[in-house]
């Protein structure tokens, strides 16, 4: 029994680095994608998710390849709505990753929080993920020219 329970830990184990590697395997797509707002450059996406520990790594990569910039990035874990905002440190002045996660979340009924340089947020709506993935480079204007 014992035996089976490490083996079952270790597939686990494998299992979660292979979906890391497949959340991220894109990196290249994500960065091809970006746009640029206010000379800002911007990544919003959908990627695919087993956990919010994956959501984090990934955008910790996100970050490091895109030098300066914002990133939004979504996904679905266990049928609910997972949203990750990432300001490089450069731009935290100008904008708040918090901010640009609590307006995209209240698209998805949820809401979150976090520092000014990376911010998570959850929502039930999952079906209504890509609309609000969609809605981000309104919502970083909207933020960059408010009073």
């Amino acid at each position: 029994m014992e035996t089976l329970l490490k083996n079952l830990k270790g597939l686990d184990k494998q299992v979660a680095e292979l979906s890391r590697q497949i959340a991220g395997s894109d990196l290249d797509g994500l960065l091809k994608r970006a746009v640029k707002i206010d000379d800002i450059t911007l990544i919003a996406a959908v990627i695919t998710l087993d956990s919010p520990k994956t959501l984090r790594e990934v955008g910790d990569r996100v970050r490091d390849s895109l030098g300066s910039g914002i990133a939004v990035l979504g996904g679905s874990i266990n049928e609910k709505a997972a949203l990750l905002a990432i300001v490089t440190d450069d731009l935290t002045k100008k904008i708040k990753a918090g901010d640009i996660v609590n307006h995209v979340a209240k698209l998805v009924g949820g809401k979150g929080g976090g520092r000014p340089d990376m911010a998570q947020a959850g929502g039930p709506m999952v079906d209504k993920l890509n609309e609000a993935i969609r809605s981000v480079p309104s919502v970083i204007t909207a933020l960059l020219h408010q009073p």
